[in-house]
């Protein structure tokens, strides 16, 4: 009995046993959970294997992953319906993109339990409802528009348009002469239409193509002229010319050197902030649908203070002189913006002389010792000061241009008439160095660091010996100005502080060292000596309208001497105009005289597709006929003057 009760409780613990290890259908939702877990860890070959379709599945998903620029992916199950052998689940996928981006959108699918295991029924539009056979998502950029370089005046000078680029494919290449001579010929036919246009040397890109190993690029061509150079080499073994987009110039004639510095500094400020775009495409990236689009926002128009109306008199009065070196530098007393800055064809040839050569600055110098006296001598405009036509100051004799006499008179007169000898004495009478610090209060002396912009204003020297204060009172010596620098006086003496200069907006200008403006009654006192200048002294005759307040100066060197005339009108416009070895002043006078009038009047300019005025060698351009004839004065004495006796118009 024992041995049949215990086999009979073997049996049936071995029969319980064999129910108890008999496999349960595992559920559906490990089967999504394991499928939702391999996506979300980017092993989309684990993922693939858990559906009907393993190949296309984990394709589609690594292709949409990689196209998508994704960081990561996440899946989340919303709902499941189960039936015996069939199940539907909803779910959300989350994608994290770059740049903080994020697409989230609901799905569906379907799973079929095949040999006991659930399997996911693959579909395209498992992985988004719009997904189609052999397509996946990709992100794409949408790119904003550039922005413009717009002037003071709210013009463009650089936008958004196309340059056509030269290419020569040097591998293989049998003739590289006869290439580069088509290449040079073609160049050059644009160039005599459009002088922007950048020629080749034949041999020198013959030379080079021969070492190229591929594509060689020759240059850039302007939107214009592209096109026709594109026309004349097509078809050229080995040559093409592409269209890229780029900034283009709306007048290339504008202030060529500057606008091209300002588009190096402002370039990645015109992108702006791309837009994107999820994209469902083909397997060859052709694009087929948009899923989710979020548009660009373009960067707001980069200004820089270059007024066109402004440069385009100034460039037209400074041509007036087109064979001599003229050049002038005009600026907004109120706010330091540069409004213009014009030099002459033969000007360019030295440089950026309007902005950094450095000049004597003559008789307009006496703006400062005039302040100077004003301020460290206790001077007024009606103080009498002598004027000899000579003056012996320690072991240097001064003489009045043409050895004119005024005897003892006014300061104001004295400085309207540019007595030498008067401000001679007045800096005479310095201490060592207050004629230095008050050419620092009016900028001259100082430097600044401008973006787009390469500036030296000048220098006056400490004065230690006699000899040196003496000179530096007239301008002469070694007191040093660029037009630049004495824009910058000028505009002191317009508004009573030396402005900080400005070329593009929000883009901060240094300064080397922090000085006090000149006393409020000095600066008062030198507005209305430098209105006598206009009205009485050496620049009276000037047709120009408006309050002109302004200094001439005549600065003998070597073999010569320079024209200057600096100042300011009262609608907050302050200039400096130089004419290297001009002569005497009455030629700045008459350019800056020209700049006002075509400033007042766009009529008197040039059209704009007008070429610049270039005089045949050894012939001079003449003046505008509205404009009255200069006199010329007599040869200049030494010590260097701006006037005669009785000063002509313009002297």
């Amino acid at each position: 009995m024992k041995k049949t009760s215990a086999l009979l409780t073997v049996i049936m613990m071995v029969a319980v046993g064999l129910v108890g290890c008999t496999p349960k259908p595992p559920p559906v939702d490990g089967a999504l959970e394991e499928f939702f877990a391999a996506v979300s860890e980017g092993d989309f070959d684990a993922a693939g294997a858990l559906t009907d379709d393993p190949v296309s599945a984990a394709d589609m998903l690594r292709e949409s992953f990689e196209g998508l620029q994704a960081e990561g992916v996440g899946v989340e199950l919303d709902e499941l319906s189960t039936g015996e052998n069939t199940a539907t689940a909803g779910f959300t996928v989350d994608w994290s993109l770059p740049r903080d981006r994020e697409l989230r959108y609901p799905s569906r699918m379907s799973l079929s339990r095949v040999g006991g295991e659930w399997l996911i029924r693959w579909q395209p539009n498992l992985l988004h409802p719009r997904l189609g056979a052999n397509q996946h998502l990709e992100l794409r950029a949408i790119n904003a528009e550039r922005a413009r370089v717009i002037s003071g005046d709210g013009v463009a000078l650089l936008e958004p348009g196309t340059t056509y680029r030269v290419l020569v494919n040097a591998k293989g290449l049998e003739d590289p002469d006869s290439t580069a001579r088509t290449v040079a010929r073609a160049l050059d036919a644009a160039h005599s239409r459009d002088r922007s246009v950048s020629t080749v040397n034949a041999n020198e890109l013959a030379d080079n193509l021969r070492r190229a190993t591929g594509m060689y690029s020759v240059g850039l061509v302007n939107e214009i002229e592209g096109p026709k150079v594109l026309e004349v080499l097509d078809g050229v073994d080995a040559v093409t010319v592409n269209p890229e987009a780029a900034m283009v110039r709306t007048d290339r004639d504008f202030a060529p050197d500057i606008i091209s510095r300002v588009e190096r500094i402002v370039n990645d400020d015109l992108d702006g902030e791309r837009g994107w775009q999820v994209a469902v495409v083909n397997a060859y990236g052709a694009q087929i649908d948009t899923l989710e689009t979020h548009a660009p926002t373009p960067a707001p128009a980069v200004r820089v203070s270059l007024d066109t109306r402004v440069q385009r008199a100034a460039q037209a009065a400074v041509d007036l002189r087109g064979e001599m070196k003229a050049m002038m530098v005009v600026m907004r007393p109120s706010t330091g913006e540069v409004l213009a800055i014009a030099q002459t064809a033969e000007a360019d040839r030295d440089g950026s002389v309007a902005l950094m050569g450095q000049y004597p600055p003559g008789s307009t110098f006496k703006i400062i010792t005039a302040t100077a006296g004003m301020m460290d001598e206790g001077l007024t405009p009606d103080s009498i000061v002598p004027c000899p036509g000579a003056m012996e100051i320690g072991h240097r004799i001064v003489n009045n241009y043409n050895g004119f006499s005024l005897g003892s008179v006014p300061l104001e007169r004295a400085f309207a008439a540019s007595c030498n000898t008067s401000f001679a004495d007045i800096s005479a009478r310095l201490e060592p160095g207050e004629l230095q610090d008050v050419g620092k209060r009016f900028g001259l002396g100082l430097d600044y660091t401008i973006e787009g912009l390469g500036t030296v204003t000048g220098s006056v020297p400490r004065g230690e010996e006699l000899v040196d204060r003496t000179e530096a009172g007239f301008g002469q010596g070694r007191d040093l100005a660029s037009p630049f620098g004495m824009a910058l006086v000028a505009s002191t003496a317009a508004t009573g502080h030396t402005p900080v200069p400005v070329l593009i907006n929000g883009h901060e200008t240094t300064v080397s060292e922090q000085v006090d403006p000149p006393s409020p009654a000095a600066i008062e006192g030198l507005q209305r000596m430098m209105r006598q200048v206009v009205t009485t002294g050496t620049a009276r005759g000037m047709r120009a309208g408006g309050a002109i307040h302004g200094k001439t100066g005549e600065a003998e060197i070597a073999g010569g001497s320079h024209a200057w005339f600096a100042g300011f009108r009262d609608d907050d416009i302050a200039f400096a105009t130089l004419v290297v070895l001009g002569g005497g002043s009455e030629t700045s006078v008459a350019i800056t005289d020209h700049f006002f009038r075509a400033f007042d009047d766009p009529s008197l300019l040039p059209p704009r597709d007008a070429a610049r005025p270039r005089a045949r060698e050894g012939e001079e351009t003449p003046l505008p006929e509205e404009a009255p004839a200069p006199v010329a004065p007599e040869a200049p004495t030494p010590g260097g003057s701006d006037v005669a006796a009785v000063p002509p118009p313009y002297l």
